[in-house]
């Protein structure tokens, strides 16, 4: 019998096979496209997924703002966030957020953000999200591969 076969191949910095994923957010379900992207950030779809490793793509998400938000979550969701002084916490709705500049990228990011690891790997994953409103992206010297979110589980 083999003993090597039984060994667990654990991936490093070094041996993860990173790559360029468009996404389109086109018509997308902000919910459902966060989760989805979130996984592709981890790298949970591939065979040699390591827990404690950034061994996940690249993911550019293109046609941003088309996204869409079902019900009335667009007015009633309310995202807290605190100052740390007396009296400072805030509310924010989708709404108010989009408003802003550059509300679309704060809005997507705060929501994948919310679906990735709280520790140092979480924030060094989210370097790895490209948003962009329009169709365009500068990111073709990369040659990414364009891929259905709806594909994805």
């Amino acid at each position: 019998m083999d003993t090597l076969s039984y060994k667990t191949i654990s991936v490093n910095k070094e041996t993860a096979t990173k790559e360029w994923v468009v996404v389109d957010a086109t018509d997308q379900v902000l919910g459902r496209l966060g989760t989805r992207v979130a996984k592709l950030l981890r790298g949970k779809y591939k065979p040699n997924f390591t827990p404690h490793v950034d061994c996940g793509d690249n993911v550019i998400i293109i046609n941003a703002e088309k996204f869409i938000l079902t019900g009335k979550k667009m007015t009633d969701r309310i995202y807290y966030s605190y100052t740390g002084y007396p009296g400072g916490q805030r509310e924010n709705t989708p709404a108010t957020i989009l408003a802003k500049k550059d509300g679309t990228d704060r809005l997507i990011r705060r929501v994948v953000k919310g679906m990735l690891p709280k520790n140092r790997l979480g924030a060094q994953l989210l370097r790895n999200l490209y948003i962009y409103e329009g169709a365009e992206h500068p990111h073709e010297a990369q040659s990414p591969k364009a891929i259905d979110i709806n594909t994805l589980k």
